[in-house]
């Protein structure tokens, strides 16, 4: 049996320390979190009776018998998704995070997550951290990284196409740096001209502030559009800059219905594609990708602490992160 701190939601917000106890199965793998990123949809249960943290990072401590994939030691790190059935059609073609008895962060494994000392999770479900890429920086990949990383990869965007970025934040960020070393020409679009210099940095090609501009003008028209604000954009702007048969990614989680107009859809055969989290070779293939083109979040540390917990959420609430927050164990 293993005994470890954790850290929960709590009605108010209020960030409390408790303990877990499991034992570590025969298929599972028994991490001690080093770092966790905090992700927008732990937000949304910071009121809820429940660790925490879906974004962690850390080093293998013990290893089921039957673990054959993982030794103690290993650098490792797990994301949104915790197991699936393993044998319906979703789980057979690679599309598991579709499963019907898929678990999900914020669902099921409630006793434990990323905001913790450790976590004890099946050895399928967690991958191992590229040598190149420090912990730090492979926490905000496990979800941010791989939702976004998901998109480019899984629904046909090529190096050809014009990836546009609503958004540069938490995912924003991570966005134009997956599309620009994928090859693709990369439109940026953020509220004012703030960012505009390090959205270049990034990997941005062209740059559109659109604040009080009631036509938006780009170079030529966007063929894959990931929202990545917090908000939804002013689709009366947006959709006259898709390309034919475009496609668009709402990203962030919202409980808001989505309001778009009826008829460009139509007219402009284009695509509202849902996207959830990467599949688990589409999130090796992430951890691959960003190791070999050194693709690292920029972020900002605070210590696992109920206070520094509580830093970091506020100031991801007010809007001030930049860009991913990451939670040292301490």
């Amino acid at each position: 049996m293993v005994d470890f701190t954790v850290f929960k939601g709590s009605k108010g917000g209020k960030i409390v320390k408790s303990h877990t106890k499991r034992e570590l199965g025969h298929d599972e793998v028994l991490i001690k979190v080093t770092h966790s990123g905090v992700c927008g949809t732990d937000q949304h249960y910071k009121e809820a009776d429940m660790v925490l943290g879906h974004e962690g990072a850390g080093v293998v401590e013990e290893v089921g018998s039957a673990v054959k994939t993982f030794k103690k030691g290993d650098s490792a790190g797990w994301g949104y998704q915790h197991s699936s059935c393993g044998h319906c059609k979703q789980c057979l073609t690679g599309h598991e995070t579709l499963c019907p008895e898929r678990a999900m962060y914020g669902s099921s494994d409630l006793d434990q997550g990323s905001f913790g000392s450790h976590a004890i999770w099946k050895a399928d479900y967690i991958f191992k951290i590229p040598d190149s890429i420090p912990r730090e920086y492979a926490a905000p990949l496990m979800c941010g990284g791989a939702t976004v990383f998901n998109v480019l990869r899984s629904f046909g965007a090529k190096p050809t196409d014009r990836i546009g970025i609503i958004g540069v934040g938490g995912l924003g960020h991570l966005a134009i740096q997956f599309a620009a070393k994928m090859g693709s020409e990369v439109v940026v679009f953020s509220t004012t001209d703030s960012k505009k210099e390090e959205a270049a940095k990034l990997g941005a090609t062209e740059f559109v502030a659109t604040k009080g501009v009631s036509e938006l003008q780009v170079s030529g028209k966007i063929d894959h559009l990931l929202v990545t604000t917090s908000q939804q954009p002013d689709w009366k702007q947006f959709l006259p800059i898709m390309a034919p048969g475009g496609a668009i990614y709402p990203l962030t989680v919202s409980n808001d219905d989505l309001s778009i107009p009826y008829m460009p859809i139509i007219v402009g055969e284009l695509k509202i594609q849902g996207s959830l989290v990467a599949a688990r070779q589409v999130h090796r293939d992430m951890l691959a990708f960003a190791a070999h083109h050194q693709i690292k979040p920029i972020i900002e540390q605070f210590p696992m602490t109920c206070e520094g917990i509580e830093e970091s959420m506020q100031k991801l609430d007010d809007g001030k992160m930049r860009y991913r927050a990451v939670l040292i164990a301490q």
